[in-house]
């Protein structure tokens, strides 16, 4: 039985997952060319590559449909409810660093922590009859960590493009999204809250529970180096 390790389809994270395996002898590459999603492993035997894109990735693990896949600790932790009981971690990789965040426009200078944002949504609400808007892709997440904070008054708008242009464009009062450098919230008037980390993510090497097969010699393989 072949094993399948899933891996970003392309980008800055495809070349990061490659040289990662490469430093610990395992080549991995891209078949034919560059529009192909077609790949191979050499260095360890029984494996085959699957390039997906990040966002498919937990999906596939928790179906058991690749054994092996490389993608973000948010994406895991949003797209699947009990990810404990579907996948573990294998490795953290080290790169793809980004802090899930919440904020605000900058002129709010008077709110700078979720007890804040908190007491802004009970006005707003009060005053505009609907409950203040944060836009976000990362709805469970976001719930989980707004609730567990004692946030109440928000309903989440969901945001599929550039989340950090929806209050500029009317859409939402805040937003919830990934940075990596903290660069494009500030360049779109915003402030990430004082208290307003939600999770912290990398680029992590996952394993499915449902998969079955072998998993020994990939594993012992990336842990000799």
């Amino acid at each position: 039985m072949m094993l399948k390790l899933g891996v970003p389809s392309k980008g800055r994270l495809m070349q990061e997952t490659f040289d990662w395996f490469a430093e610990r002898g395992v080549e991995l590459s891209k078949s034919g060319s560059d529009r192909e999603y077609v790949g191979q492993v050499e260095g360890v035997d029984g494996v085959d590559l699957v390039l997906l894109s990040a966002g498919e990735i937990p999906r596939e693990l928790a179906a058991g449909r690749i054994h092996f896949g490389v993608t973000g600790t948010d994406l895991v932790h949003e797209k699947l409810a009990h990810w404990t009981d579907v996948v573990e971690p294998v490795a953290e990789m080290g790169f793809g660093f980004a802090d899930l965040i919440i904020a605000v426009p900058a002129c709010w200078r008077d709110v700078t922590s979720l007890h804040d944002l908190d007491a802004v949504a009970a006005r707003f609400r009060a005053d505009h009859g609907f409950r203040l808007r944060i836009a976000t892709k990362y709805h469970r997440l976001v719930r989980q960590f707004l609730t567990a904070q004692g946030v109440a008054d928000y309903q989440l708008v969901d945001s599929q493009g550039a989340t950090e242009g929806a209050v500029k464009n009317e859409t939402a009062e805040a937003i919830a999204d990934i940075t990596s450098t903290g660069a494009t919230i500030e360049a779109n008037h915003l402030r990430i809250l004082e208290d307003g980390l939600v999770l912290k993510s990398q680029a992590t090497l996952w394993k499915s529970h449902s998969a079955g097969g072998d998993c020994g010699p990939l594993i012992r393989k990336i842990s000799a180096h």
